[in-house]
């Protein structure tokens, strides 16, 4: 394994920004900038042993400093919804800000999504760090996340949160990449075969924030128990699904600790993306807009060209006591793993 850094530029700050590459010995490879902890490139064979990158990304920094779509994010302190904004935690009331519709969304304003994190090199892995006070974006308590990046031999992605705050908080955190197996310049993704190991989701109201409830799968667009493509019913007017026009929701996967939460594939490309998590949840994003921005590959991205698998807690979670806290006790550690195994078929 080889790791090489180099310039991305700088932040309107003046902030340098880094570029890592990850390689192993069969020349696959992924890229990381330490802005946002992005995953910047994912170059994977296909199977004819052509390397694709299948990750959506932008071409400067000065676009990604303005993008809302959270291109290969880290996305914290808490990933996702929360209704309102607002949420209570011993006896305190907080209001976060509004930037999604009425709800907060990804951490807010200014998440973690749009910081340069510290970044070092540890035994073939990469190392980024991120210093959250508290009192930012309004959320208690002063919070140390780390994340480690790792790339195998074997074409694994591994991503490992750590974290601890002095004060009691939540935190939910995911990776956001923007996921095309046929190659980031390609169209649609609506071919693509996705299973999901869940036996329901949490619905939404109009404005994507649960309503608390959990709705089976069986006979709905979101049964993806079985292996068929994303297209499938996408246009379905169930009532979850029609007023999108796409999948956003959060699923509930089956079981606990580190186990096999998704499968995603194209037969054109022949490559196939495996997703292990040990968190409860696993928000499924398929693009419902173009991009604003330049992507790699030099022109716009159009909508239903990416599909995101986000590992998480269930959005709004601090809300309703049903679901799995996203509460840190101040001196506790959190700690978990996803891992992206690539490979052919």
């Amino acid at each position: 394994m080889k790791i090489i850094k180099s310039d991305f530029g700088t932040t309107t700050a003046g902030e340098a920004v880094s570029l890592f590459h990850l390689e192993n010995a069969d020349g696959a490879y992924i890229e990381i900038i330490d802005f946002g902890a992005r995953i910047y490139k994912i170059a994977v064979p296909d199977k004819e042993g052509t390397l694709r990158d299948v990750c959506l990304g932008l071409t400067s920094m000065e676009d990604y400093e303005k993008e809302t779509s959270y291109y290969g994010a880290i996305c914290g302190r808490v990933a996702n919804r929360i209704r309102e904004g607002r949420f209570s935690l011993n006896g305190v009331d907080y209001q976060l800000a509004i930037n999604n519709g009425p709800n907060h969304l990804h951490g807010g304003a200014v998440g973690y999504s749009h910081k340069v994190w510290n970044s070092a090199i540890k035994d073939d892995k990469l190392v980024l760090t991120m210093e959250s006070p508290d009192g930012e974006e309004n959320y208690p308590g002063n919070l140390t996340l780390t994340v480690t990046y790792s790339w195998s031999e074997d074409n694994e992605i591994g991503i490992l949160y750590e974290a601890a705050s002095d004060q009691d908080t939540i935190l939910n955190v995911t990776n956001h990449t923007y996921f095309n197996l046929n190659g980031e310049g390609t169209e649609s993704i609506l071919n693509h075969e996705l299973f999901i190991d869940a036996d329901a989701i949490t619905p939404v109201d109009s404005t994507l924030i649960p309503t608390g409830e959990l709705l089976p799968v069986e006979g709905t667009p979101f049964d993806f128990r079985t292996l068929h493509t994303i297209g499938k019913f996408i246009d379905s007017n169930h009532p979850q699904i029609a007023p999108l026009g796409t999948y956003d929701h959060n699923f509930v996967i089956n079981g606990t600790g580190l186990r096999e939460a998704a499968i995603l594939q194209s037969k054109e490309s022949g490559i196939r993306v495996t997703c292990f998590t040990d968190q409860p949840g696993i928000q499924i994003y398929v693009a419902a807009q173009g991009s604003d921005f330049v992507g790699k590959f030099g022109g716009y991205y159009p909508k239903q060209a990416s599909v995101c698998l986000e590992t998480q807690h269930y959005p709004d979670s601090i809300n309703h006591e049903n679901f799995p806290s996203i509460v840190l006790k101040a001196g506790e550690a959190f700690r978990s793993k996803t891992l992206y195994h690539f490979s052919t078929f």
